[in-house]
């Protein structure tokens, strides 16, 4: 049973609390490109540690729990803003 667990383990990569941009870019399913540009802008929470960019997962998973109740409350304010659905006959 124990090498089960030491065999799953390595099958699931490690989230560590601070992360590089590699292990941020893949824990939110975007690209390092991506997450630099929002890094540098200040739209994601990250810091400086020497000349490298790290994120604390916590932080994000803050931030992203933001982002969505932000997007909630805009579409339940907003609900005429809704982009339409194509249907088959659209096309």
């Amino acid at each position: 049973m124990r090498n089960a667990a030491a065999r799953s383990s390595l099958l699931v990569p490690e989230v560590r609390e601070v992360m590089d941009i590699r292990q941020a870019s893949d824990y939110l399913g975007i690209s390092p490109d991506t997450l630099y540009k929002y890094a540098s802008e200040g739209f994601v929470p990250a810091f400086k540690l020497g000349n490298r960019w790290r994120f604390k997962r916590s932080r994000l998973d803050e931030w992203m729990d933001r982002q969505s109740d932000m997007q909630t409350a805009d579409a339940e304010a907003h609900p005429e803003q809704k982009k339409p659905v194509k249907t088959a006959s659209s096309y």
